[in-house]
């Protein structure tokens, strides 16, 4: 099998990367300890960040394993180096995802590294790139969540406590989301594969257009109920309740500051 000619540049955390993940160490830090008079700024900054940080990861994720299933050209564009700049699309990898959060509180997927399928022989190894991405999602969400499943919540803050539950909310969503089999989306990437060349090629146009349908489709309020039912079911089986999330929402919204947050002061 041939090997990648991966470069030592290539492969070097960008420090874009490192000062995304420096922002959220930082503003974790003063939604722990309450230094930032504003708690919700302190919050916002650190679940804006985290959440960019998983987007990195989610990409990752995707390079990492087309690269071992024989895309050789990886390393040369710059994904291995976390760089969220060097995506395809920037504005989708990034821009939008971050615009979903501040708007709707949801983790909508987003795009994407231009993997070079002609390189990659099997159908499973195409299924395992393609589902590599959201399975990063599921592992933060974890991750996230362990200090309610392990019950270790003693001695955590309740900023930063409400602030873990969000941002375990968003890496639900997101991987919920791009688990669902839409043209576009990682989890249509993962049955492809095993779909007739007939299929693909007609359903291949509306690949471009697959985020937009589920953003519109989540605006329907029956949906919308339907698809945060299933999200909080999750969540509640993590030990995250609705309390958690609902507040952790309303202090990442600090520009609304509507409402007296329990448990926070500076609000």
């Amino acid at each position: 099998m041939t090997t990648a000619p991966i470069r030592r540049t290539d492969r070097r955390i960008s420090p874009v990367f490192l000062g995304i993940a420096a922002v959220t160490a930082v503003s974790g830090w003063a939604a722990w300890t309450g230094f930032a008079d504003n708690p919700g700024l302190a919050v916002f900054l650190f679940v804006t960040a985290a959440w960019i940080v998983s987007l990195c990861l989610h990409e990752y994720a995707h390079a990492r394993t087309a690269l071992h299933s024989g895309d050789i050209t990886i390393g040369a564009k710059g994904y291995l180096t976390l760089n969220p700049l060097k995506y395809t699309h920037a504005l989708l990898s990034i821009v939008l995802p971050v615009l979903f959060v501040i708007m709707g509180g949801i983790g909508l997927p987003g795009g994407a590294v231009f993997i070079e399928r002609g390189r990659i022989r099997g159908r499973w190894r195409h299924s395992l790139i393609s589902a590599a991405g959201p399975l990063t999602n599921v592992l933060f969400a974890v991750v996230c969540t362990a200090p309610f499943w392990l019950d270790a919540l003693d001695g955590v803050p309740d900023t930063f406590r409400y602030a873990l539950g969000f941002l375990a909310l968003l890496q639900v969503t997101a991987a919920i989301l791009n688990f669902l089999p839409v043209p576009g989306l990682d989890g249509y990437g993962v049955i492809e594969p095993w779909l007739s060349h007939r299929i693909r090629r007609q359903v291949e146009p509306f690949a471009p257009f697959g985020l937009i349908a589920v953003f519109v489709v989540l605006w329907i309020p029956e949906v919308n109920r339907a698809f945060f039912d299933a999200v909080d079911a999750v969540l509640r089986a993590l030990g995250v309740t609705e309390w958690d999330t609902y507040w952790g929402h309303e202090l990442y919204r600090f520009w609304e500051g509507s409402q007296e947050i329990p448990g926070v002061s500076g609000s």
